[in-house]
């Protein structure tokens, strides 16, 4: 299983369009092999920063997926939006409290 975080920093202007764009996508994302989950998360301070969290079968599977054309068309309309380069970790857990 692995968990990957991708960070994203917007234009203040492409906020709402990015909110718009990935209601528009999750659940297909969701739907994709080897996807247990994907989510939105915003930086309280910064609002213009935001993360995606999503756990995958394997790397594969994600790989697989960055392969689709659901994800080539949707990163490059997220592209378009953003205020600087995107990160992205994609991690697998040692240990959980």
């Amino acid at each position: 299983m692995i968990q990957r975080i991708v960070k994203m920093t917007f234009r203040p202007d492409s906020i709402q369009q990015f909110h718009q764009l990935f209601d528009e996508v999750r659940e297909r994302i969701r739907d994709q092999p080897g996807c247990h989950s994907v989510e939105l998360l915003q930086d309280v301070r910064q609002p213009q920063v935001m993360f995606t969290y999503s756990l995958w079968e394997s790397e594969e599977d994600l790989n697989a997926y960055r392969q689709t054309d659901l994800f080539v068309h949707t990163w490059k309309r997220t592209k378009a939006l953003f205020q600087g380069k995107a990160e992205a970790w994609s991690l697998s857990r040692i240990n959980q409290a």
